[in-house]
């Protein structure tokens, strides 16, 4: 089947009635019919072009385009910043089309799709690294929680100074869920490994991120483990003038092939879950519950390790891949501690985040 892909800049509905939070949201088309009729929706909360999370949702969408249906339309750049407001807003706008299948990319589609589905029951919808079901709701969820595990364990094994970053910007479920088990890797490899989370607010915004590494580095940390979007970019500028004092793990894609700053990559393909589910609903085989896919399909989710990580390291991290497949390993998800503060360069309670993001 041969696409043609389309593009247009919209203002969101929604505009007036959040102007705190709005912004320009990018439709993409198919075919000419997707633009008013689609038979499926891809929302992607961020931009479509990250090198992150929701660049694998545009793969996703790609790959519904070529192999299930061309009638299909992609709506993202909605809120860099997660706001349910506005993300409620743009759903209830697609839901009015009505298209028979709606998927939301990210653990920030949750409450949404759970508010909005209720409105549209004649609609199937489908969360991305969700953790919701319903009579017309579906989940589909790439484990990232396994490969962060492993992530933390090679970062555990990799730091010189005993500190550990972690650096992301919305904190929706799957985020907390898989710094959580990056931490309890960490905790795996190096008991003694100190551990410094921040949620910077925003996973595009270059110069807070920036801000969260720098402050990082200055406590002595020297592996630091990325779940942004465009920010990221930032973060590696950072790391890459401290000449190799300081490494990085990425997430998603496999980014020890895109720069030699990165140790290891927390490999987790979201877009096979959106094509999964559009075959499945074309297949009227929708279950109406929560499918995982995990480290058992190393081609989806899997560790990535640089060529430099030594061979000891290396078969630690397989000996650990093997007992986490078969069960002998449990991750938890559930982090207690406190997060890093860059601003003040102290450690904080995990409330002090949702007050800044109230304060807003």
């Amino acid at each position: 089947m041969k696409v043609s892909l389309k593009k247009s800049v919209l203002l969101l509905a929604c505009a007036a009635c959040f102007p705190a939070f709005a912004q320009g949201a990018v439709v993409e088309t198919a075919s000419p019919e997707a633009a008013t009729a689609p038979e499926i929706t891809v929302l992607l909360p961020g931009k479509a072009h990250d090198n992150g999370f929701m660049e694998a949702g545009y793969r996703g969408y790609e790959r519904i385009a070529k192999g299930v249906t061309a009638n299909v339309k992609c709506v993202s750049d909605v809120s860099a910043t997660s706001d349910a407001a506005v993300l409620t807003a743009e759903l209830q706008k697609l839901a009015k089309e009505q298209p028979k299948l709606i998927i939301g990319h990210g653990g920030q589609m949750n409450g949404p799709v759970s508010a909005v589905s209720k409105e549209y029951p004649q609609i199937q919808f489908v969360v991305i690294q969700g953790s919701v079901k319903g009579d017309n709701i579906s989940s589909y969820v790439v484990d990232q929680e396994q490969s962060a595990f492993l992530a933390g364990a090679l970062a555990g094994y990799m730091t010189k100074t005993g500190k550990v970053g972690h650096i992301s910007g919305a904190w929706p479920k799957p985020g907390l869920q898989a710094r959580a088990a990056f931490y309890n890797g960490v905790k795996y490899a190096n008991p003694h490994a100190q551990f410094y989370s921040t949620f910077t607010g925003d996973l595009d915004n270059m110069k807070v991120n920036a801000k969260a590494a720098e402050a990082q580095i200055g406590e002595g940390v020297d592996v630091i483990y990325t779940m942004l979007n465009s920010g990221r970019s930032a973060v590696n500028q950072v790391i890459a003038k401290t000449n190799g004092q300081v490494l990085e793990i990425g997430n998603v894609i496999d980014w020890t092939k895109e720069s030699p700053i990165f140790v290891g990559s927390a490999v987790a393909d979201s877009s096979e879950a959106l094509f999964n589910a559009a075959k499945d609903y074309k297949a009227g085989s929708l279950t109406h519950d929560i499918t995982k896919i995990g480290l058992e399909k190393p081609d989806i989710v899997r560790l990535a390790v640089a060529p430099f990580v030594p061979a000891e390291a290396v078969n630690r991290l397989h000996d650990l891949h093997q007992k986490v497949v078969s069960g002998e390993v449990q991750i938890s998800t559930t982090y207690d501690g406190p997060e890093f503060d860059p601003a003040t360069k102290t450690f904080v309670s995990q409330d002090a985040k949702n007050q800044r993001r109230a304060k807003k």
